[in-house]
């Protein structure tokens, strides 16, 4: 019963239960999962083995990221140069990955067709202004905290660290960390950085605000410590241990991935059934806020005997001890907790099984990720002892059922596997 464990080592039984599961859904994180991390997103690279896999697995599997599937770093430039064939090409095999990014706003089936429900051009257009202010406001940090080091070096920076994502523009800081480290930048530095991050943000809201759009967008920090109370979510400023939040995205408001849950559901029972459960016109930014809402919708909608086995995979999640004048208490956060949280929460309140994959992102370029720890057990058989969010954490509320503590590798590997005997043993 795999989807009583927890932190399972058992791929095979992972693989089998979802190669002989047909009715099934799959929904998965992108960077860290199926990709290893870099520092650079121009660098990312992807399996064409895993690209097929995918499209073998169509109608069953649906990406859900906060990045994006169009643009200079988007996920069809990726598989292009994976592939090295044109967009032509690669959009008359359907190899593109369908579903949901920028957080759950922006859509694409697998001829790469791109959509953004509930997005209005007014809101695409405040977005386009934002890339350049946020290059701005790099070069200028950099002027002064990084005097001596070269011109040429400082654009590089800002080129690789603003993201100039349609739907979801992003200060990625990931490149800039790397930098100071190896330059011996005091850690106090980046930690001014992600403050002025979050200063500009703020203002960039303000100017929302102005322009008539203020109540529509919401800024994304990642990796987080969770939301600062019901809205704003908590930035994890640099240690001496890890980079802390990297990544600012300004997003629309509704783009978050749980959302996105209810989105995908809603399509996987139209190409089901030929019935939208929420609407045909459901999107994203119309799910309710918090959790418990979202699983409300949930419960009233889709019908617990058509349910798929629903799988959730990601690599994002967080918990980190604070200590209080009450003691200690946790921030729990990441960008893939709050949707594989919902998946499980709809499992449990449906009596359904539901499956929350957990792959280690470690290894890659990034220093904001936990290592998987493993060890042999009394009877020799390895065991995961630790790696997801703050150990002393014992009552964190989702529960991880299966590990893949070797990185994307080792997913791709038993996802490819999944895909191939489904189609070997006539699994639709």
């Amino acid at each position: 019963m795999l989807h009583l464990q927890t932190l399972s080592l058992d791929h095979s039984a992972f693989q089998e239960r979802l190669a002989a599961t047909e009715n099934l859904l799959i929904i998965q994180d992108l960077d860290g999962v199926c990709m290893e991390l870099v520092n650079d997103p121009l660098t990312r690279t992807i399996s064409p083995d895993y690209l097929a896999a995918a499209a073998r697995l169509d109608g069953h599997f649906y990406v859900l990221t906060n990045g994006e599937h169009v643009g200079r770093r988007g996920l069809q430039t990726i598989i292009e140069r994976a592939l090295n064939e044109s967009g032509e090409s690669v959009a008359a095999k359907q190899l593109y990955l369908p579903g949901l990014a920028a957080g759950g706003v922006q859509w694409q089936d697998r001829s790469g067709a791109v959509s953004h429900p509930g997005v209005s051009a007014a809101e695409l257009d405040f977005l386009a202004s934002i890339p350049p202010r946020l290059a701005q406001a790099l070069a200028e940090f950099l002027q002064v905290h990084c005097a001596d080091w070269s011109e040429d070096e400082r654009q590089q920076v800002v080129q690789a660290s603003v993201l100039d994502n349609m739907a979801s523009p992003t200060a990625n800081l990931n490149s800039l960390h790397a930098a100071f480290v190896a330059k011996s930048v005091e850690l106090e530095t980046f930690v001014l950085l992600q403050k002025q991050m979050v200063k500009l943000m703020e203002q960039l809201l303000q100017e929302a605000e102005f322009e008539g759009v203020g109540d529509q967008f919401f800024v994304h920090y990642a990796p987080n410590l969770g939301r600062d109370g019901f809205v704003h979510e908590a930035v994890w400023f640099a240690d001496a241990q890890t980079a802390g939040t990297t990544d600012f995205q300004f997003m629309l408001r509704g783009a978050v991935k749980e959302a996105g849950v209810l989105a995908l559901l809603n399509h996987y029972f139209f190409e089901r059934s030929g019935h939208y459960p929420l609407g045909v016109d459901f999107n994203a930014r119309q799910a309710p806020r918090s959790l418990n809402d979202m699983l409300k919708v949930a419960l009233q909608n889709f019908d617990a005997a058509q349910m798929p086995l629903l799988v959730g995979v990601g690599d994002t999640v967080t918990s980190q001890g604070v200590e209080t004048d009450a003691g200690m208490t946790f921030k729990r956060g990441g960008s893939d907790r709050n949707f594989l949280q919902l998946i499980q929460n709809i499992g449990q309140a449906m009596k359904i099984p539901t499956l929350i994959a957990y792959v280690d992102s470690s290894a890659g370029e990034l220093s904001n990720r936990r290592a998987i720890v493993t060890q042999a057990d009394a009877q020799g058989k390895e065991i995961v002892v630790g790696g997801i969010g703050d150990p002393r954490d014992t009552a964190d509320p989702l529960t991880v059922n299966v590990v893949f503590p070797k990185g994307p590798r080792q997913y791709c590997d038993v996802f490819q596997a999944v895909a191939s005997t489904r189609i070997a043993s006539g699994v639709c």
